[in-house]
């Protein structure tokens, strides 16, 4: 993933730099004395992911980027001698309103936390653009229709553990999130049986912080479900 950062819009370049194995896109900003404004557009520019910002200077009211001392490890079965495969991993998820209410998508058993709700979404397929990506995910996740709005945040985890077919690994997730609207919502169901995915539903506005979610995804949701247009 490659991150060019410009100032006013139009006024030209600020800072561009590829986000390396681990590498918190934040961070490096923060480095650098910058903070995002607002996420401008995600692209596929031959081969590779383009996400530009809107950035400005940072200032004694900025908030640093939440970091981890180290890199968690969470597998439970770990070997003292089993390799270590780093991936990092490109995907775009959605913020998803309808009249209906916020699309969530249950986390299945080949996951490492079954029942955990989620945002829709997963990884980019070879030759995705993020919006394809996000838009097909939705799709196969919950059988939904929906219109792409904005870039609304820009997420990076890392941590040590095993990937549904069981592989160890080193693993740097970023993750573009869009905020989009379902203008005609249907009965959520998941059409890619079998994968990630256990269920969908449409969760009326109250309820949703009844539900057990990640903490980045509900920080999300916190920071800009109010403001994600629901037709």
């Amino acid at each position: 993933m490659l991150i060019t950062a410009v100032g006013t819009p139009g006024s030209g370049q600020t800072h561009a730099f590829r986000v390396r194995h681990g590498m918190n896109p934040h961070v490096e900003l923060w480095r650098h004395g910058l903070v995002v404004r607002e996420y401008l557009s995600a692209d596929r520019v031959d081969d590779e992911i383009v996400v530009t910002a809107h950035v400005a200077p940072r200032t004694s009211s900025s908030q640093p980027p939440r970091t981890r001392k180290s890199v968690p490890d969470l597998s439970e079965d770990r070997q003292a001698d089993e390799p270590v495969r780093p991936y990092q991993r490109i995907a775009a998820y959605a913020v998803v309103r309808s009249r209906r209410g916020l699309l969530g998508t249950e986390c299945s058993p080949r996951t490492a936390v079954p029942g955990l709700w989620a945002l829709p979404g997963g990884g980019l397929e070879p030759g995705e653009s993020p919006a394809q990506a996000v838009t097909r995910e939705v799709m196969e996740e919950s059988g939904q229709r929906v219109r792409l709005n904005r870039i609304i945040d820009l997420q990076s985890d890392h941590w040590i553990g095993r990937s549904p077919t069981g592989v160890l690994e080193d693993f740097h997730a970023l993750r573009i999130i869009y905020s989009a609207t379902s203008e005609n919502p249907t009965d959520p169901y998941v059409i890619d049986v079998g994968g990630t995915t256990q269920s969908a539903q449409w969760i009326p506005l109250w309820r949703w912080r009844r539900l057990s979610w990640g903490a980045a995804t509900r920080m999300c949701l916190e920071t800009h479900l109010r403001d994600v247009p629901s037709t």
